[in-house]
């Protein structure tokens, strides 16, 4: 492959194309964002649909024990997080983990991180918003207004809902007897109007939700900055309340067993976890509209990373201590029905409701965020020029926002909730391995350590990380019985393939062993890449084939239009 496909492009060229852009009428951003901003940023992305939806289904697949999954995953992100903030107060540039892997990895590396990041973002707007849609049409049926459900629901969830009601009543089971997201999905097909001989089942309510938010985005960062504080003020005070007022209704005979599933349970609810996570990234593409990205960002990633961390676990162990975790299965709106079953209607209305505010903060960062990482790819040449236009008035990437409104509000009219978080979070882990792995590649050079004005806490990974090495391998090293399923296993199985992958991570685990003793790398990103790669592994068979797909699609796209057009080969 040509080495130029890897040409990196350096710091000192990064930071004096900035000020030259800045100097250019037109092309600077305006800068006023403080540590507070940032962080209620990083809060508004990592508390939204993960802890009103997505925390219901992963309580009932790992029981309470999802609580420590919590702080795994925000161990591996505190990790992931140095690492950010390692880069931000380095390169102080819009563009998030994609201009981080231009410095270190290189092009072609960067393109496809920068590749996934769309997907992430893409993806996490249309989870928030089908999650902000179902809490919203809940809210309005409180106040006695119907929506018809075929406008309300995605076609996919609705045709799948459909098939298992037909199939139940053809055995004799009555309507009224199946689940409610089954009754509703079947009410919703079967009312749907007929277009070209489908079924017209839409999510509505998201498509709306993603135009008013796109607006917002679209008139100004200030105003953006401004409704995203009070949203989250809010928030947390729901937060808060749920904590406060359910503390009292915890029966802790709900806790045990404490993993009902095991760990494998456990492990089934890495994608949720992770999805909840991936807010703190949003952080980094602010940098330009920051009025000090290099002291404001490291400290804003830690300052959202504790506070979301401590709530989520709270949440989740007072969620499971009032309902069993099994009884959580399919639950869309988990803390709201949490309080219906021990009578606090009135309680539960009003989360139902606060969750519309809550959800709509999250909409609010991820559509800021997209933008502009599109922004700083089409000021590299990858992209097309358009997506780096600033609007005279507004300043703020106005292409790139309608863009991002326009392919986040389609998708939401028709996606299936669990299928985007999947795909999201395998997403958001590549990321944050590459951003640990730029780091490491980075800090070789004792020059850039000497650039940056936040500095990782270096330990030496010397022996540490051969040790856990030797330690990993004794527990996961299967036995005979194992390794002969794995061999007579179907190649296409999904077991062989959790095998495949698990033993790339080791041999990857083994080469980081070899460098951390030869060459003295630092501790933290070495830890951050090993756990989010871990992480990964733990994503399944599908999302790994659909997470190849996008990567081969980006790379048709680099090697047809954006090699041809960087600025690094004109």
């Amino acid at each position: 492959m040509n080495s130029s496909f890897f040409r990196k492009k350096s710091i000192d060229k990064i930071v004096s194309d900035q000020i030259e852009m800045e100097k250019l009428e037109g092309g600077f951003m305006v800068r006023n964002l403080g540590v507070r901003d940032l962080t209620f940023l990083g809060v508004a992305a990592i508390i939204g649909a993960s802890i009103f939806s997505a925390i219901g289904q992963a309580s009932a697949n790992g029981g309470p024990a999802v609580s420590l999954l919590f702080v795994f995953t925000a161990v591996a992100c505190m990790f992931t997080a140095f690492c950010y903030a390692r880069f931000a107060a380095t390169v102080p540039i819009s563009g998030s983990a994609y201009t981080y892997a231009y410095t270190s990895l290189g092009e072609i590396v960067a393109w496809i991180l920068g590749w996934n990041l769309l997907l992430e973002y893409a993806i996490s707007n249309v989870a928030v918003a089908i999650s902000w849609s179902k809490y919203f049409v809940d809210l309005v049926e409180g106040l006695g207004f119907h929506i018809p459900d075929y406008l309300t629901m995605d076609f996919l969830s609705a045709k799948r809902a459909y098939a298992e009601a037909q199939v139940a009543m053809s055995q004799g089971q009555l309507l009224e007897s199946l689940s409610v997201n089954v009754r509703e999905g079947y009410a919703a097909y079967s009312t749907a109007p007929l277009l070209f001989g489908w079924h017209f089942v839409a999510n509505i309510p998201a498509l709306l939700i993603t135009a008013a938010i796109t607006y917002l985005v679209y008139i100004g960062i200030r105003e953006t900055k401004n409704m995203n504080n009070i949203l989250v003020i809010l928030k947390l005070l729901v937060i808060v309340i749920v904590v406060g007022v359910g503390a009292f209704y915890v029966q802790v005979d709900n806790w045990s067993p404490f993993a009902p599933n095991g760990i494998s349970g456990v492990l089934k609810s890495v994608a949720a976890v992770c999805f909840a996570y991936i807010g703190f990234d949003s952080i980094s593409t602010t940098a330009e509209e920051c009025t000090n990205p290099q002291r404001d960002i490291p400290k804003a990633m830690m300052w959202a990373l504790l506070i979301c961390t401590v709530l989520y676990v709270l949440v989740t162990l007072v969620l499971t201590g009032i309902v069993p975790s099994e009884s959580l299965a399919g639950i869309e709106d988990p803390l709201a029905y949490m309080f219906t079953q021990v009578g606090l209607h009135g309680v539960a209305g009003v989360v139902a409701a606060s969750a519309v505010i809550a959800l709509t903060s999250a909409l609010l960062v991820y559509q800021l965020g997209q933008p502009r990482i599109w922004m700083t790819m089409s000021r590299d040449g990858l992209l097309p020029k358009a997506f780096s236009n600033i609007h005279p008035k507004y300043r703020t990437p106005s292409f790139s926002t309608i863009m991002t409104g326009v392919l986040v509000g389609i998708p939401a009219l028709f996606a299936n909730l669990e299928e985007v978080i999947n795909l999201s979070s395998i997403g958001t882990l590549f990321a944050f391995v590459l951003v640990c792995g730029g780091v490491l590649i980075l800090d070789l050079d004792p020059e850039n350590q000497k650039k940056s004005k936040f500095k990782i806490p270096y330990i030496n990974a010397k022996y540490w990380v051969g040790l856990c090495f030797v330690i990993g391998v004794y527990f996961y090293l299967p036995d005979a019985a194992s390794w002969s399923n794995y061999w007579n296993a179907h190649w296409i199985g999904d077991a062989r393939v959790d095998h495949f992958l698990l033993s790339g991570f080791f041999i990857i685990w083994l080469v980081l062993a070899y460098f951390s003793f030869t060459i003295n790398l630092s501790l933290i990103p070495v830890l951050g890449l090993l756990v989010n790669l871990y992480l990964m592994t733990q994503m399944g068979a599908t999302n790994w084939e659909r997470f190849l797909y996008w990567c081969i699609a980006g790379f048709l796209i680099y090697f047809s239009y954006s090699y041809r057009k960087s600025k690094l080969h004109v």
